[in-house]
């Protein structure tokens, strides 16, 4: 099924600026991972239910901006020049839904019950010393 999204949006953006597409794909990265990846590594009441909100939060806000961008409609170099629903004024959100998932991360994690002190100091040490990186090799 992801095979068959990924086929679908490729016909579609045929003809696309790759570097603009490459900016797309980043700005996608770093809504989903960026505050989930800082804020399990510097705040220690960060938890779980942070995590999938920010991930998913920001993953969809994300996404939605960009199919209602001028990258999708609007313009005479989108995606679909013919038609017009493009309401979001940015051709790339990531100005707008990276800090919308940090605010999804922290409100996650302040609207749980979730706290585990022994679990975010063996996090710490593991991702500054890299101890324990042997137990998740395959040998």
């Amino acid at each position: 099924m992801i095979g068959a999204v990924a086929i679908v949006g490729g016909i579609i953006a045929n003809g696309q600026n790759v570097a603009f597409l490459v900016a797309l794909a980043f700005a996608v990265a770093a809504s989903a991972n960026l505050p989930t990846i800082l804020y399990s590594l510097f705040w220690k009441r960060f938890n779980t239910q942070g995590a999938l909100w920010s991930i998913y939060g920001g993953l969809a806000v994300c996404l939605v901006l960009i199919i209602f961008s001028p990258a999708v409609s609007g313009t005479t170099t989108a995606m679909f020049p013919s038609a017009k629903f493009d309401w979001f004024p940015l051709s790339n959100p990531g100005i707008v839904s990276i800090p919308i998932s940090f605010i999804l991360g922290w409100l996650g994690s302040i609207l749980s019950k979730e706290t585990n002190d022994a679990k975010y100091a063996e996090m710490e040490v593991r991702a500054l010393t890299g101890a324990g990186a042997e137990k998740a090799v395959v040998h």
